[in-house]
């Protein structure tokens, strides 16, 4: 029996662990600190309640330390451990897969599995290059992280940057193990049948013609991901090149009112807010958009809606501080990258990747690297790892 831990149920790992269990015959029993995301919640950057619109409890066994209809943690940070130790005893795991490091929950998972002696398993977003630290914080993060993998049995990389972070503790190639970050391909259409369907239905919807070329951004309308640099970036291109442009903002957020005055200082280009869409309504404006931009600052750990997008044949351009860049991003075939907080950059960017859009050869480019990168391929990862300690 493997255990997982887990804060809460999270739309892009439950379908792996419904993989483990059903594909695999790996048995698990995976314990949420809450289900608030279940039941609804606020997302701090997003700035709106809402919960998943797909299915992340069936399929394999959970337990949660807490409800929210029960007075339970309505929150990640209000989440907490107690329970846990009762519910290991219960269920008698033969190993433990912790998924982070820097929740309570996570570090007394690591307590208990030395107190009982269980193996362990890490997976988790592991990179060096997502946040700028002082040295002093560096060193007592690698002191504390040294310690901690030591004590792990397999850890499984989630990508490149992930690999490198594991290396450069000294881990040797025998204790990794990949098990990629993925997204859940069911809940989209991508049969090229639907993509033109929908590439046809959202474009007309938008009275967007067929020789404008349709940015797109999805995700949180904040500072951290550098949205305020797409229309500032467009601003410096040729006027006959903004005004084949449009841009579609998918998401909510603090920055969506200086964007809206920026959206009404573009001449040329047209700009659409469309609002936070909840994972099986994504389809038709992937489809219907040419390009994905994510100008992330910082904090990008991985970037999933890379991995949404390229599985739709859409290509992507990325800052140099998305972690998912050296995995995903193939220059010029499924994408370019450009420097992060840069507009100029950016700028130029867009103007090269304009030869990406709407391209046959780049839309099979795209969907055949993603592939690697799937829930199968992350659920064999952990199944691997597992079937190393038995």
């Amino acid at each position: 029996m493997l255990a997982v831990i887990e804060t809460h149920p999270i739309q892009y790992r439950a379908p792996v662990y419904r993989a483990l269990a059903n594909q695999l015959q790996v048995p698990l029993t995976v314990i949420y600190g809450s289900d608030f995301s279940v039941t609804g919640y606020q997302d701090q950057e997003f700035g709106k309640t809402f919960s998943w619109d797909v299915d992340l409890l069936s399929g394999y066994s959970s337990r949660f330390l807490s409800k929210v209809n029960h007075g339970g943690a309505q929150t990640f940070s209000t989440v907490s451990s107690q329970g846990l130790a009762q519910n290991l005893q219960k269920i008698k795991p033969q190993a433990l897969l912790i998924t982070g490091y820097n929740h309570r929950l996570y570090r007394s998972a690591f307590y208990q599995a030395w107190r009982l002696g269980l193996p362990i398993l890490f997976r988790a977003e592991t990179t060096d290059t997502a946040i700028q630290r002082h040295f002093l914080r560096s060193l007592v993060r690698d002191i504390g992280l040294a310690r901690f993998y030591r004590r792990c049995t397999q850890v499984l990389y989630i990508g490149e940057n992930s690999k490198r972070h594991f290396q450069r503790f000294g881990l040797p190639e025998s204790k990794m193990v990949f098990s990629p970050y993925c997204v859940d391909t069911q809940v989209f259409q991508l049969h090229e049948a639907s993509r033109q369907v929908l590439r046809q239905q959202v474009r007309r919807d938008l009275n967007i013609a067929d020789n404008q070329v349709v940015l797109i951004f999805s995700g949180k309308l904040s500072y951290r991901k550098g949205v305020d640099l797409i229309l500032a970036a467009i601003q410096r291109l040729p006027l006959e090149t903004q005004a084949k442009l449009v841009v579609l903002f998918l998401g909510s957020g603090d920055l969506q009112p200086q964007l809206t005055s920026q959206a009404q200082a573009m001449v040329s280009t047209r700009v659409h807010f469309l609002d936070f869409q909840n994972q099986t309504a994504l389809s038709p404006y992937y489809h219907g958009a040419d390009l994905l931009i994510l100008p992330s600052r910082y904090s990008e750990t991985w970037g999933l809606v890379v991995n949404e997008a390229l599985h739709h044949g859409l290509p992507c351009l990325v800052s140099d501080a998305v972690g998912c860049a050296p995995d995903l991003i193939k220059p010029g075939q499924t994408g370019n990258l450009f420097r992060a907080g840069s507009v100029d950059h950016l700028a130029e960017g867009i103007y090269q990747s304009l030869p990406l859009a709407h391209n046959p050869q780049v839309q099979h480019h795209c969907k055949q690297l993603v592939s690697h990168y799937s829930v199968d391929k992350a659920a064999e990862g952990i199944a691997q790892a597992y079937h190393f300690i038995e």
